[in-house]
């Protein structure tokens, strides 16, 4: 299961680096038309990415014992989104051993 989540977390980062390094370079964000920008559904969905992202962090504020460490994931996890979910997730997979069990990842005090 932890290579399976491994694989699965390195393809979601590199996936997300390839889009988002070809939207940069096709055009600026800040330039977003803005029939797109107040279109009722782009709304819709970017609430929507961000509550799941919060919802992410809950989880990484309980795994994380340092406040300092919770405000730089809150940081990285608000401005990258799920670049910076899939790397927080590659750092706990590859502190466990591949036969490890999903508890020991998703737990704290565990040896991830």
């Amino acid at each position: 299961m932890i290579t399976v989540l491994r694989l699965f977390f390195i393809l979601v980062l590199l996936s997300m680096l390839a889009v988002t390094s070809w939207a940069s370079m096709e055009c600026a964000l800040w330039k977003t038309p803005q029939e797109v920008a107040t279109h009722p559904w782009f709304i819709a969905t970017l609430l929507d990415t961000y509550w799941g992202f919060l919802t992410f962090y809950c989880w990484v504020a309980y795994k994380e014992t340092s406040w300092l460490a919770r405000l730089a994931w809150l940081l990285g996890i608000l401005l990258l989104g799920n670049i910076a979910m899939a790397i927080y997730m590659l750092i706990v997979l590859f502190k466990v051993p591949a036969d490890a069990k999903i508890e020991d990842v998703l737990l704290r005090g565990r040896p991830a």
